[in-house]
C-alpha cells in the first residue's frame, strides 16, 4: 500500500517508514522554520539539523499516541517541535563550559564573577520553571530568546496587554521567590 493524504497517519502508528519518508517531505520546512526560530540565538546550524532529526525521532516514538486528522496531526507537530526546540535550547546554553584558556586569559575576580552568575542564572532557570506553564513560556520567549512582547502575543494568541500583565505578576513571584531563597527560608 503506498503513503497519502489519507493514510499516513495510520501507517505512521503502525511503524512503517515510507509513512516517516511521507511526513518528512511534507513537513521538514515548517519544523526546521520552527527549529531555527526558536535555536536561532544560537547561531549554530549543526544544532538545529540536530533538534530536527530529533523532533522527527520523537514523532516517530510517539505517533501511537497520537489521536486525530491530518489538520491535528499539523498542530500536534508543531507543539512537538516548539516543545523540543526549547528543551534543546535549554540544553545547550546549560552546556556552557569554560575553556582553560579562557580561564588562564581571566583574572581570579572574574573567573569568580562568571561562575556566580552562572549560579544566579541556573537559579533564576529554577524559579520560572515554578511559574505556570503559560507564564513560564512567556518568560522563555521574553527574556531569554529575546522575542518582543508583539512576538509573543502572537505565538501564544493573547493580547499584548495579557502578556505585560502576566510579565508584571510573573517578576513579582520571581522577586518574591527570590528573597525567600535569599533569606534562606526557602528550598528548592
Amino acid at each position: 500500500m503506498k503513503v497519502n493524504e489519507r493514510n499516513f497517519i495510520l501507517r505512521l502508528q503502525k511503524q512503517k517508514e515510507d509513512a516517516l519518508d511521507y511526513i518528512i517531505d511534507r513537513y521538514l520546512s515548517l519544523v526546521k522554520g520552527i527549529a531555527y526560530n526558536v535555536l536561532g540565538p544560537l547561531q549554530d546550524e549543526g544544532a538545529v539539523d540536530e533538534c530536527v532529526n530529533d523532533i522527527f525521532l520523537s514523532i516517530w516514538e510517539n505517533a501511537g499516541k497520537f489521536n486525530g486528522d491530518s489538520s491535528d496531526f499539523r498542530k500536534w507537530l508543531c507543539a512537538i517541535a516548539k516543545y523540543r526546540s526549547i528543551d534543546y535550547y535549554r540544553k545547550v546554553t546549560k552546556r556552557k563550559e569554560f575553556s582553560t584558556e579562557e580561564m588562564v586569559d581571566q583574572s581570579v575576580n572574574s573567573v569568580e564573577e562568571a561562575f556566580i552568575q552562572m549560579e544566579d542564572q541556573e537559579e533564576l532557570i529554577a524559579l520560572i520553571n515554578q511559574l505556570e506553564p503559560v507564564d513560564r513560556e512567556i518568560f522563555i520567549l521574553k527574556f531569554f530568546l529575546g522575542y518582543k512582547t508583539e512576538d509573543v502575543s502572537e505565538k501564544l494568541g493573547l493580547s499584548r496587554t495579557a502578556i505585560d500583565n502576566r510579565v508584571y505578576r510573573g517578576k513579582k513571584k520571581l522577586t518574591q521567590k527570590a528573597m525567600k531563597l535569599k533569606s534562606g527560608g526557602y528550598v528548592l
